[in-house]
């Protein structure tokens, strides 16, 4: 659904979980496996990448749609979400990917959304597991015993290797 030409994956589990933690070593191993990884993150409150005194956030503040910051090193492209208090829609934030630089699409949360997901799941946090109601999620990462049955394919959380496997071959790329 997010993406005709580019593999999107998503990881999905509640706040807590380790999903951040569990994704800098999978973006780390993807990289060095020469994948080029884009990471889009779903952030459940506001955030600036600037702040007060800075000449673009005086200017964003001040009624500017669109805000781009370049430098030598990296651009970033800030848009106000004319739809205040509505959450933002996966399709559209994809769209915003330069594909041409890119090899797959990690995603963090989306977790309503329809594509494909991996959970990350701990006993230890007490909450029920995704995937019963979710047939979109297509594995699960955790060292626990999942509760009930069926379940999707569990990888484990602590061996990143099959998990990172599982993720090249579920997105055609070559291992």
């Amino acid at each position: 659904m997010p993406s005709e030409s580019l593999p999107v994956l998503g990881f999905v589990a509640p706040s807590g979980s380790g999903k951040t933690t569990l994704l800098r070593q999978v973006v780390a191993a993807l990289r060095v496996r020469g994948v080029r990884v884009g990471y889009l993150k779903h952030a459940h409150h506001t955030f600036d990448l600037d702040r007060p005194g800075k000449d673009s956030f005086e200017i964003r503040a001040a009624g500017a749609a669109q805000t781009l910051l370049a430098s030598r090193e990296r651009w970033a492209l800030q848009v106000e979400n004319g739809l205040k208090g509505a959450d933002p829609d996966l399709s559209e934030m994809l769209s915003h990917f330069e594909p041409a630089g890119l090899d797959l699409v990690l995603v963090e949360g989306f977790k309503h959304a329809r594509y494909d997901k991996i959970e990350v799941y701990r006993t230890a946090l007490g909450q029920a597991p995704l995937y019963p109601s979710d047939g979109d999620i297509i594995a699960l990462v955790t060292d626990d015993p999942p509760p009930g049955t069926p379940h999707p394919p569990i990888l484990p959380l602590s061996d990143i290797e099959p998990l990172i496997d599982f993720i090249l071959r579920r997105s055609g790329l070559p291992n």
